[in-house]
C-alpha cells in the first residue's frame, strides 16, 4: 500500500537540512531503486522552486510499504530526524486516484 510521509521542519532548518541531505537522499534513492518511491520533495518556505536562504518548511514523500508500521519505522529513522530538521512527522495511508 502507499503511504504519505508528511514532515514539518523546525524553524531555520536549512543548515541542518544541508548537513543531513546526502544520507536523506540516499534512503530515497534506495526506495526508488526498489520501485517503491512515487514522489518526494520539500516544501519551499516561499513561492519559489529555489527559496535560497528562506529554506524549506517540510517535506512530502509518497512511497509503498508493506504496512503502516513499516512506513512509520522508515520515517522514524530518517536522517533528518536525527539531525533535528523535523519538528513533526505524520505517516498516513495514501490512495492514489489520479493520474
Amino acid at each position: 500500500m502507499l503511504y504519505a510521509v508528511i514532515s514539518e521542519d523546525v524553524s531555520n532548518s536549512l543548515a541542518k537540512r544541508l548537513g543531513a541531505r546526502p544520507d536523506h537522499i540516499a534512503r530515497l534513492q534506495d526506495l526508488k531503486s526498489q520501485g517503491r518511491l512515487i514522489m518526494a520533495g520539500p516544501h519551499p518556505a516561499i513561492d519559489s522552486e529555489d527559496p535560497g536562504e528562506a529554506g524549506f518548511t517540510g517535506s512530502l514523500i509518497i512511497a509503498e510499504f508493506p504496512s503502516l508500521a513499516d512506513a512509520q519505522h522508515w520515517a522514524d529513522t530518517d536522517p533528518y530526524i536525527a539531525a533535528g530538521v523535523y519538528a513533526k512527522v505524520t505517516v498516513k495511508p495514501y490512495k492514489k486516484v489520479l493520474p
